[in-house]
């Protein structure tokens, strides 16, 4: 089995994939962050860190969606990965506790 179809590495990938998106995403903010102050500060307007981070998190919400499709989609994986183990343990648990798995 492969790493990316092995369930004992799926949290550990999980994190780091979560991580690298997050990270990605926060990356994403502070450059539409500065293009705006960048911008601002070349047409001569004062504005507000907040006001250019607040924008920043408008513009980025949806243009990470398309940017970082792929990144996004391998998390989704990683998720569904450490559910369906998470599930799996609880069945054979639940199997455990009613006699019905006698190894």
């Amino acid at each position: 089995m492969s790493d990316a179809t092995r369930p004992e590495g799926a949290g550990r990938r999980l994190a780091r994939n979560l991580a690298l998106y997050t990270v990605a995403r926060l990356g994403l903010v502070a450059v539409i962050t500065a293009i705006i102050l960048g911008v601002a500060a070349v047409v001569k307007v004062s504005i507000p860190l907040i006001v250019a981070l607040l924008f920043a998190l408008l513009v980025a919400m949806p243009l990470s969606l398309v940017l970082f499709k792929k990144l996004r989609a391998q998390v989704n994986r990683d998720i569904a990965a450490v559910d369906a183990k998470r599930r799996k343990d609880r069945d054979q648990l639940m199997s455990r506790l009613q006699g019905k798995d006698e190894q």
